[in-house]
């Protein structure tokens, strides 16, 4: 069963026959919402507001152990989660990126399943963060959609809630980073550990602080236009990929 996580702008999904909804206690706290359990073109899914359905959690606040346990408890086999951006280089506003590389600079967050006490140490391999068999089922999903999808993006993970400085855009690039984002972190690594298969969708929203339009700051009216117009884009991908996940594989 493929497991949805949603983000800012994708607190629903309209194609999503919902069949009932659970919120799971976990050993790790609270989720940040119900998970949805329904059908998207015949096929079981579980989907998963990662900011709640009211928007009312901040990316550092986010319980991201809780929401990855409790869709691996509850039957998911895979991932795919959606995320808006900010674009450093090579992408405006509008673009919809499956990235195939990560750098984290959070700070302060619960990484890892595997964080001592009466648990064994556990190094996962993280070469490649994002699994390429789902990477490659979305990108023929967009080519069958008609929509339009970046192949690959270096997205660079950052704690918010707020934007970044110029400067700190600059680092980032030099880094090699494509993308910024609040959410990619540990996120993607929690999924690893419990041997989920992952993908993200991202959303450029904006040009990164000190880059296009956003040279001398960030409209935050201009962000709330392109994601509405971004998650569109998102919905109809997602009702494409969807069949093609098999029920206890990639």
């Amino acid at each position: 069963m493929l497991a949805i996580i949603g983000g800012t702008g994708l607190t629903r999904l309209s194609s999503l026959a919902v069949a009932h909804r659970e919120m799971v206690r976990t050993p790790y706290g609270e989720p940040s919402s119900a998970l949805l359990f329904g059908q998207i073109a015949g096929r079981d899914v579980v989907f998963i507001a990662r900011h709640g359905h009211g928007h009312t959690v901040p990316p550092h606040r986010v319980n991201y152990r809780a929401n990855v346990w409790a869709l691996k408890n509850r039957g998911a086999t895979a991932v795919l989660a959606v995320a808006s951006v900010g674009g450093i280089r090579g992408v405006d506003p509008g673009d919809l990126v499956l990235p195939h590389q990560l750098i984290d600079y959070t700070q302060g967050r619960e990484t890892s399943f595997f964080d001592g006490g009466d648990r064994h140490v556990v190094h996962i391999d993280f070469t490649h963060p994002y699994t390429p068999e789902l990477r490659a089922k979305c990108l023929a999903a967009a080519s069958r959609a008609g929509t339009a999808l970046v192949d690959g993006g270096v997205y660079g993970a950052v704690s918010g809630p707020r934007l970044e400085t110029a400067a700190e855009i600059d680092r980032m690039e030099r880094d090699g980073a494509t993308l910024v984002g609040m959410t990619g972190m540990p996120e993607t690594a929690l999924a690893r550990e419990l041997e989920l298969p992952y993908a993200a969708l991202c959303v450029v929203v904006n040009h990164a602080a000190g880059r296009g339009d956003s040279a001398v700051g960030v409209s935050m009216d201009g962000i709330v236009r392109v994601l509405e117009a971004g998650m569109g884009k998102v919905r109809a991908l997602l009702d494409h990929v969807v069949p093609t996940i098999d029920r206890s594989a990639p």
